[in-house]
């Protein structure tokens, strides 16, 4: 019996969600009173319903990812034990959720210096290359590190065309054809949409293994599919196990009350300090394994709740901005500002109680008491002290923050955390009366590239752009 099966250690592996630090009885009247969570229940249950309705509806598929997937992650798991015997190098190409997933898995679950190690201490695992920009300087000195010749490319991409991907896309092949001809294409694996898009018609044409991502599966809420998945069992992570962590979480936070679903909890809180002008989620990690779980939070934040209209098109401009922060290290350089600034922020802790390990700190310099007091404790009661007096300090300026607690850092606790954090973002866009789930401002974005480099298509796009107001070279310096 695997260890997720066993009802008494899931348990005792639950992650936790404290929020006496937003309310008012704490934090005075910067905080939110109990009255305005029960004046806001209508509201609640209305949110509720709909996020029931919604996912029998198939609206939220991303949510059945911790249990239609036997077939697949047993062919991951296959995959990855090829590529293991006959690859160095494992390279994600992709941008977004297609890479901040895989990034914010690999840190929080292997070696922080995972790379470096030798082989077999990375358990014959290949390395890991998450290439999330089109920067010239990086992709070129990719290939100074890496044999193409020893080397799996991950090309990931939900639409099938997003530029920035298949551009790397391109120079990959072109290189892997001019070292191996046909055979390139053994060295290419496509995770992309089932139907739509190029990626799609290219992999087939090609004969490349494919994985889908599945329909109704937005690029940020795909980590837990084939997209976060491959790369994941490629180094060893035991990806089972995240899903039953998913699985766990989603019993938890599909309790239609509020009061006892700490997703649902955390989104409400959120939303009322929105409503009281606090728009900025600062997400601070007081682990280094959990520091790109902060990058991966502000995309879905992001994405998911910045929005100009509301459902029913009326204009809104509704969103609150994430902002990543690492403690202990921004407690000297960020957290001035967030005791003395602006009352315009809500932090969020991420917090452990058991690290990996225990390093002891020695004695030494006795003559020194402002250095020898350390003697005799450990990096894990310091840092836990610094979490502690760093939660003290907001407290005691009045500043909204609240802790999300894992008991360790392990594949079932990171499948917790991040279907916690998918599942408060759902909701809380159900409170705002927005879709979650749709990004139009990227969209803009993204056919604005095209038609700057020609896209076919895209000619009134471009027209548009060369109509722009001119610069004024007096704002120029």
């Amino acid at each position: 019996m695997k260890r997720f099966q066993d009802k008494k250690w899931k348990e005792e592996m639950k992650i936790t969600f404290d929020y006496n630090h937003m309310m008012s009885e704490f934090v005075g009247d910067e905080g939110i009173e109990w009255s305005q969570l029960e004046a806001l229940e209508p509201t609640l249950k209305k949110a509720s319903l709909a996020m029931i309705e919604k996912r029998k509806a198939g609206q939220m598929r991303w949510r059945e990812l911790p249990y239609n997937q036997e077939e697949i992650v047993r062919d991951i798991l296959d995959t990855a034990s090829g590529i293991k015997d006959r690859f160095d190098n494992f390279v994600v190409l992709g941008i977004g959720g297609s890479a901040l997933g895989p990034i914010a898995v690999q840190q929080a679950l292997n070696h922080m210096f995972y790379n470096e190690l030798p082989k077999e201490q990375r358990g014959g695992c290949p390395r890991l290359y998450v290439i999330d920009n089109v920067d010239p300087q990086r992709m070129k000195e990719l290939f100074d590190i890496i044999d193409v010749e020893k080397t799996m490319f991950n090309v990931i991409t939900k639409s099938g065309s997003t530029s920035e991907t298949m551009a790397q896309f391109l120079i990959v092949t072109r290189l892997l054809k001019e070292k191996m001809g046909d055979s390139y294409r053994d060295h290419i694996i496509a995770t992309t949409d089932q139907e739509k898009g190029s990626l799609i018609q290219i992999a087939r044409d090609e004969g490349f293994k494919t994985y889908y991502i599945p329909e109704g599966v937005g690029g940020r809420f795909s980590e837990l599919s084939p997209v976060g998945l491959l790369a994941a069992a490629v180094c060893g992570i035991d990806i089972e196990e995240m899903l039953a962590g998913a699985a766990y979480m989603d019993e938890i936070a599909s309790q239609p009350d509020p009061y006892k679903n700490p997703a649902y909890m955390a989104a409400t809180l959120q939303y009322l300090a929105m409503k009281a002008g606090k728009n900025i989620s600062v997400m601070m990690p007081y682990v280094d394994s959990l520091k790109y779980m902060a990058d991966w939070y502000a995309q879905l934040w992001a994405e998911s709740l910045g929005k100009r209209y509301d459902l029913e098109g009326n204009e809104v401009f509704v969103g609150q901005t994430p902002v990543k922060a690492l403690g202990v290290t921004d407690q000297h350089s960020q957290v001035q500002l967030y005791t003395e600034g602006p009352f315009d922020k809500v932090i969020t802790f991420l917090g452990v109680k058991e690290y990996k390990c225990k390093v002891e700190i020695p004695k030494g310099f006795e003559n020194h008491p402002a250095v020898s007091f350390l003697a005799g404790h450990t990096l894990n009661e310091l840092i836990h002290a610094e979490q502690m007096a760093t939660e003290y300090a907001l407290l005691k300026a009045k500043r909204l923050n609240r802790t999300i607690t894992l008991p360790e850092v392990n594949p079932f606790t990171i499948g917790q955390l991040l279907y916690f954090l998918e599942v408060e973002t759902a909701f809380a866009g159900e409170l705002m009366g927005i879709d979650a789930f749709d990004q139009p401002g990227v969209e803009e974005g993204k056919n604005a590239t095209y038609a700057l480099l020609g896209r076919p298509g895209y000619e009134e796009k471009k027209e548009e752009l060369d109509s722009r107001p001119k610069k004024n070279s007096k704002y120029i310096l």
